[in-house]
């Protein structure tokens, strides 16, 4: 058993604690991704705001909606904005558009954002299966969305960048309907 915000007792594979566990993770990765980027790597500023944003939704996460204690920490709720911003700087700055479902891999950066994109876009699927037995607040399934295509994006930015191959598995499928055309 584990304790929720307020107090609450669950078990420790309760959808709730599933999901912030899992965000938890995600958290840790990025930290392990910022250790292996300079200390004036461009990313680094928005990474740590993203970690910081992670642990305050955990904590509204750990907060079941009949909770009476308020929770008073930070809502990130332009998460999900600050990432399509980020996104679309990254884009810009890329020589190739992307068209393809790739392999992650390239270097050892690329593969990180990889893991990370990965482990989010399993605590977006945890996160559906809570917001079925409770409410959620909308920025956070809308943050996490998105941060799964920022570092899926963030991915390719660093191989565009060290001018690594992308490793191209299959064109998407829109794109394969319209060459058929």
């Amino acid at each position: 058993m584990t304790a929720l915000f307020g107090g609450k007792r669950v078990y420790k594979d309760d959808a709730r604690v599933n999901c912030y566990g899992t965000l938890d993770e995600v958290n840790s990765t990025i930290g392990l991704l910022r250790t292996k980027l300079s200390a004036d790597h461009p990313w680094q500023d928005n990474l740590h705001r993203i970690q910081k944003d992670l642990m305050d939704m955990m904590s509204h996460l750990a907060r079941p909606s009949d909770c009476t204690k308020e929770n008073t920490n930070p809502r990130p709720v332009e998460g999900a904005a600050f990432c399509e911003q980020w996104i679309d700087q990254l884009e810009a700055a890329m020589t190739t558009a992307s068209d393809y479902f790739l392999l992650p891999g390239g270097n050892e950066v690329s593969a990180l954002c990889h893991v990370v994109r990965t482990q989010m876009r399993r605590g977006e699927r945890l996160l559906v299966t809570l917001m079925r037995e409770d409410t959620v607040e909308d920025y956070i399934p809308a943050y996490i969305n998105r941060l799964s295509d920022l570092f899926f994006t963030l991915s390719r930015a660093e191989m565009d960048k060290a001018g690594v191959a992308e490793e191209k598995w299959q064109l998407f499928l829109y794109k394969r309907k319209k060459q058929a055309e």
